[in-house]
């Protein structure tokens, strides 16, 4: 049986290389949404940016839960799964931060800075999941071998 990851080998499974997570929403009549994106973490916070007006967006604007995938797609298939309520901002600073951490992982230090300048403008949304290890937030990290972290 597979052993449980600590809170520091979850937050380095999730910083490793360019993993992308899968975030799932729920649509107006429940149907279930899903979309790969670019995350940056904030210390034990995963936080990703979308467009306002997307649908996963929308979706989140109205309803702001989300279930979140981030895995390793070679053997032994480890992943992290999130779910639970999300915050929303449209804080430019904010997300001016957060893109240019976001560029900087996927697109490489020199197109960081281009990258958050394209992506922290009015109508972009900075998307914060509940810390991992908030027992009362609802927000588990749920391990591979379906133990939760932090439980």
């Amino acid at each position: 049986m597979p052993r449980k990851m600590t809170p520091k080998e979850i937050r380095s499974f999730l910083s490793h290389g360019t993993r992308t997570a899968k975030v799932a929403t729920s649509g107006p009549d429940g149907q279930p949404h899903v979309m790969p994106v670019w995350f940056a973490l904030d210390g034990e916070e995963l936080v990703f940016t979308t467009w306002g007006d997307s649908v996963k967006g929308r979706n989140l604007r109205r309803n702001p839960r989300a279930a979140i995938i981030v895995d390793e797609e070679v053997a032994p298939y480890a992943f992290v799964h999130i779910r639970g309520h999300v915050t929303l901002s449209d804080d430019l600073e904010e997300l001016l931060r957060f893109a240019t951490a976001i560029g900087g992982r996927y697109m490489g230090a020199d197109r960081a800075e281009e990258f958050g300048r394209r992506n922290a403008v009015p109508g972009e949304l900075l998307v914060r999941p509940a810390r991992a290890c908030d027992r009362d937030s609802g927000r588990r990290w749920l391990l591979s071998d379906g133990r939760l972290a932090g439980a």
